[in-house]
C-alpha cells in the first residue's frame, strides 16, 4: 500500500482533541463571550518447666496441633483475607466484568492478627526486680562467715522460706529486688556477727492450664504463672475465627469465674488483666455474640464482634471501626426474616440503625466535598492554588488571578483538565490494542511473508509499549480570536496563562531542533529551513502545529504565530505494511494529545 494513497483516508480518521471552553481574568473581561458550559502459630509448647508437652511419638489417628500436643480431631483455621472492591478507575467497556457483591465480602474478625505465634513463645520474665514471689518459686540461699548454709528452698503454700536455724522467713508477695533484704534481715537476727547472704530466684513456680472453648486446639498446656492468658491462647492455635468470641474469654478456678477478658480492650487501649494463673486453671473461649463485616473507608476492614446483643447498632460499629472523615453513608447488606435485606442510610441515621449478626456495612463517600481545588500556571505573580466553590466558574476566577501584565498572554489562556486526559488516555490505549491484536493475529500465505509479520508484530510491540508510557496532558481550548469561552471548573483543574512569546519552536522529525525567532515574513519552509530541514525519516505532508492557547492541528490550515510549536510528524515505510493506515492515525492521535512525534 502507498502512503499517498491512504493520505486521504488516513486524515479522515484522526483524533480531534476534545475541545471545552474557558474564561479569563479582569484584564480582558471585556472580552469574555460565553460559548458553551460543560460538566463532567505453630510454636511449640514450652517445656523447660519439666512439664513436656510434645510426644517423642503419636499414637496411629492422632494428629500434632500447631503448639506440638496431640490433638484427637482435626481443626480448621479459617482466617481468610478480604476480598474487596476495588476503587480504581473505571477500565474501558470492553474490558470491565461484574460488580463485586457485598455478599462476597469474607473478613478476618478484629484482633485475629493477636494469635500468630507473637504470643505462644513468651514467658513470664524472672529476672525481673519487680517479680511477685509466690508458692511454688525456688530461691537458692547461700550462707558463709560465722554460719555455712547452701541449698535450694521452696515456697511454701504459706508463703515462707523455712532455713534452718532461723526458722520461717515469709516471702510471698514480695518483689524479688526485696527479697535479699528480707532474707539478710530474718538471719541478722539470729546471727549478728560476720555472715555474708547471697540469694537468688531460681525458677517460678510451673502451672499447667487447660485451654478450651472455641479455640483451634484445645488442650493442657505448660507455662509460667505470670505467663499472660493471651500466650495460653496462642499455645492453642488462637480463637477459631468462626465460632470464638474475642470479646467474651474467662478464666475458670475451682468451678468459678476469676477473671473475664475482652481483647478489644487490649487491641485498642492495651489494657490487659493483673492476673496470676495457677496450675489446673481454665481459660475458656466462649462462642461469639453478634458480629458484622464492615468495609470501606475505616481504619481496619474487619469482622467486629460487639460486647453484648443490645449494643450492636450502628454508632457501636462506628466507634469500634472508627470510619474516615470523609464518610458520609453507609450501606447495609445481611438478611431480616430469612430475606434478603439492603439499606442504604446517611452516616447520621446509621448511627441509630439495628444491626444482625452476619450483616455487611460499608463505610462510603457519597457527598461531594463544598470545594474543590484548582492550580494557575503561567506569567503569574500571586497564588498558584485556589480552592473555590464546586459551582464557580472560570470566569469568576479568573478575575482573582495576579499576572504579569506585560508578560501574560491573555488571549491564549487553555486548561488542563484530568478527565480529558483520562479520556485521552483510553482512546489511545485502545487503538494501540487493536493494532497489537492486528499484528499478533495477522495470516500470510507465504513462509517469506511469514517471517516480513513477524518482524512487523515485533515493531508494532516495541511502538505499542512506548506509546502506553506517554501521558495525555489533558488540554481544553478555550481562548480563539481574542475571545475566551467559560465553563464550570472540576476539581484538579490548571489553568495555564502563557506568557508572551516571539520565537518558534521546530521540533520533532527535524535535522537540529530549535527555537526560531519569529518573523512575519517566514514561511513554514522558512522555519524548518532554520532547523536544518526535515530529516530523512520526516513525513513532510504531515507537519502539525501546536498553538499557545493549546489548539493542534495541521500547519498549513492554521499558520504560523509566535510562540508556536511546529511538530514534523515521522514517515511510516508503508511498503508491504498491512495497519499503514491505523498506525498513522495513532501517531497523530499520540502527537495531539501529547505533543510528542512518536516513530516506530
Amino acid at each position: 500500500m502507498q502512503f499517498n494513497s491512504l493520505k486521504s483516508a488516513v486524515m479522515t480518521a484522526l483524533l480531534s482533541t476534545p475541545l471545552m471552553s474557558t474564561g479569563v481574568f479582569a484584564a480582558v473581561d471585556s472580552a469574555i463571550m460565553y460559548e458553551s458550559a460543560l460538566g463532567k502459630s505453630s510454636n511449640p509448647a514450652p517445656s523447660s518447666m519439666g512439664m513436656p508437652v510434645t510426644p517423642s511419638a503419636m499414637p496411629a489417628g492422632m494428629t500434632m496441633g500447631p503448639n506440638g500436643t496431640q490433638l484427637n480431631g482435626t481443626f480448621t483455621q479459617e482466617y481468610r483475607q478480604a476480598t474487596l472492591p476495588t476503587t480504581d478507575v473505571a477500565a474501558p467497556a470492553w474490558a470491565q466484568g461484574p460488580l463485586t457483591n457485598a455478599t462476597s465480602v469474607v473478613l478476618r474478625p478484629f484482633a485475629a492478627n493477636l494469635f500468630e505465634g507473637r504470643f505462644a513463645g513468651t514467658f513470664s520474665d524472672m529476672t525481673s526486680a519487680d517479680y511477685i514471689l509466690a508458692p511454688g518459686d525456688r530461691v537458692v540461699i547461700r550462707v558463709w562467715g560465722a554460719r555455712s548454709y547452701d541449698d535450694v528452698l521452696v515456697v511454701d503454700q504459706q508463703g515462707n522460706l523455712f532455713l534452718p536455724g532461723v526458722g520461717p522467713i515469709h516471702v510471698a508477695g514480695l518483689r524479688q529486688g526485696n527479697l535479699l533484704s528480707a532474707v539478710k534481715q530474718a538471719i541478722g537476727r539470729v546471727y549478728t556477727d560476720n555472715v555474708q547472704v547471697y540469694v537468688n530466684l531460681q525458677s517460678a513456680q510451673p502451672v499447667a492450664v487447660y485451654v478450651t472453648g472455641f479455640v483451634n486446639s484445645p488442650g493442657r498446656y505448660a507455662g509460667g504463672s505470670l505467663d499472660s492468658i493471651m500466650s495460653f491462647i496462642d499455645r492453642a492455635g488462637g480463637i477459631d475465627a468462626s465460632r470464638g468470641s474475642y470479646r467474651h474469654i474467662e478464666v475458670i478456678r475451682n468451678k468459678k469465674v476469676v477473671e473475664k477478658l475482652d481483647l478489644y480492650r487490649f487491641a485498642l487501649e492495651g489494657t490487659v488483666p493483673n492476673l496470676r494463673l495457677k496450675n489446673g486453671d481454665v481459660i475458656l473461649v466462649k462462642e461469639k455474640g453478634v458480629a458484622v463485616s464492615a468495609y470501606g473507608l475505616l481504619r481496619e476492614e474487619a469482622a467486629y464482634e460487639f460486647s453484648k446483643p443490645a449494643a450492636a447498632e450502628g454508632s457501636g460499629l462506628i466507634e469500634l471501626a472508627s470510619p474516615e472523615r470523609n464518610v458520609s453513608h453507609v450501606s447495609v447488606t445481611g438478611t431480616r426474616h430469612q430475606a434478603p435485606f439492603n439499606r442504604y442510610f446517611s452516616l447520621e441515621e446509621f448511627k441509630t440503625f439495628a444491626l444482625s449478626d452476619g450483616d455487611i456495612v460499608e463505610f462510603v463517600a457519597d457527598k461531594p466535598g463544598e470545594t474543590i481545588m484548582a492550580t494557575v500556571q503561567g506569567a503569574i505573580t500571586g497564588a498558584s492554588r485556589y480552592p473555590i466553590k464546586k459551582t464557580m466558574k472560570l470566569r469568576d476566577l479568573l478575575r482573582q488571578i495576579e499576572v504579569e501584565p506585560e508578560l501574560a498572554a491573555t488571549d491564549a489562556i487553555y486548561l488542563r483538565r484530568k478527565s480529558v486526559a483520562r479520556d485521552q488516555k483510553a482512546v489511545i490505549q485502545d487503538s494501540l490494542r487493536r493494532l497489537e491484536q492486528t499484528a499478533l493475529t495477522a495470516t500470510s500465505s507465504t513462509p517469506e511473508e511469514a517471517q516480513i509479520r513477524v518482524k512487523e508484530a515485533e515493531l508494532i510491540q516495541d511502538f505499542v509499549k512506548r506509546a502506553s508510557q506517554l501521558e495525555p496532558d489533558g488540554v481544553v481550548v478555550i481562548s480563539r480570536r481574542g475571545q475566551v469561552s467559560d465553563l464550570w471548573l472540576e476539581d484538579g483543574d490548571e489553568i495555564i496563562i502563557p506568557q508572551k512569546s516571539n520565537v518558534v519552536m521546530v521540533t520533532g522529525e527535524v535535522v537540529l531542533p530549535k527555537a526560531v525567532a519569529f518573523e512575519e515574513s517566514m514561511t513554514l519552509d522558512d522555519y524548518l529551513a532554520s532547523a536544518g530541514g526535515v530529516s530523512a525519516r520526516a513525513n513532510d505532508e504531515q507537519i502539525l502545529v501546536a498553538k499557545q492557547n493549546g489548539e493542534v492541528g495541521m500547519a498549513e490550515s492554521l499558520g504560523i504565530e509566535p510562540g508556536d510549536r511546529i511538530l514534523v510528524l515521522p514517515k511510516v515505510d508503508t511498503k508491504g505494511m498491512l495497519m499503514a493506515k491505523d498506525l498513522m492515525q495513532i501517531i497523530y492521535q499520540i502527537a495531539v494529545a501529547t505533543k510528542v512525534a512518536l516513530d516506530i
